[in-house]
């Protein structure tokens, strides 16, 4: 069963509701699914079968696609478009996609809690996920980014917001991997600096593509622009951005090179697959 089927299978396994209708609308409308995917890269690079992540996996995208609905909101971006089709609330309505993003937050910990490796395991990784996707990881990000925005002066202050919304939760899976596989805590905090690497490398890569595609190429709105946010591009030019991404690429993969018992071709090869993405 391949993972899109795994989350339609996750998904289909919720009381029929309007909610569960948009729940389902917005995590089965694409997306890179690039968490998940992590998550089973580093599986296989320590000679596990990436299907003892599955619940995990399922969780990971599960929280994304809540965090993109509730991004997507007038009190937040105020986005319309989202993966080339109308966001969750212009397809259904505001109420709805609220209640479509809590559903599919709180569903993740119930798809997690059903991994069947050890308890303690198990635990330690739900915590990582909640820590990771909580007020302090992910939603504090949204708070900076949202209510804290005025005091963004330079790079480091940008910095500071791309870390937490979206380098933690690019963290998540591979620390909760580093768990599953018996790591010690040295080796799962190493993983987690690698996953704050790649998201800063990913949201400037996001910023170059909204300063340089329509919204049309690239399936959603650039609400970053209509709302006068400072960017990455803004901040440094165009090609010190792109000279920076390509530093924090190349900066996460000789991080993976250096993970001792891991082998890392399939995980570099995926960074290199997103550091050639054009949307």
């Amino acid at each position: 069963m391949n993972f899109e089927e795994l989350l339609e299978q996750a998904i289909q396994r919720v009381t029929p509701s309007r909610t569960r209708d948009a729940m389902e609308y917005s995590l089965m409308s694409g997306g890179k699914r690039l968490r998940p995917m992590f998550l089973y890269d580093t599986l296989a690079g320590y000679g596990l079968n990436p299907e003892r992540g599955n619940e995990f996996a399922i969780a990971l995208e599960l929280i994304q696609t809540y965090s993109l609905i509730h991004d997507d909101l007038p009190a937040m971006d105020n986005d319309d478009l989202r993966r080339g089709k109308p966001s969750c609330h212009k397809q259904f309505d505001e109420a709805t996609a609220i209640l479509a993003g809590d559903g599919l937050l709180t569903y993740a910990f119930e798809v997690a809690a059903e991994s069947r490796e050890p308890a303690d395991r198990v635990v330690r990784s739900i915590g990582i996920l909640s820590r990771m996707a909580g007020p302090s990881g992910m939603v504090y990000g949204q708070c900076l980014d949202t209510t804290e925005e005025d005091q963004v002066h330079g790079w480091e202050d940008l910095r500071k917001v791309h870390r937490y919304k979206t380098g933690c939760l690019f963290s998540a899976p591979f620390m909760i991997a580093a768990v599953i596989s018996g790591r010690d805590d040295a080796t799962i905090e190493a993983w987690h600096k690698v996953g704050d690497t790649i998201g800063l490398a990913f949201q400037v890569q996001d910023d170059i593509m909204d300063a340089t595609e329509t919204a049309e190429e690239l399936g959603k709105s650039n609400s970053d622009a209509r709302n006068e946010k400072v960017t990455s591009v803004s901040l440094l030019g165009m090609e010190q951005a792109e000279n920076l991404m390509n530093q924090l690429y190349a900066s996460s993969m000789e991080q993976i090179r250096q993970m001792s018992e891991f082998e890392s071709d399939a995980l570099i090869r995926r960074l290199e697959g997103m550091q050639k993405r054009r949307k």
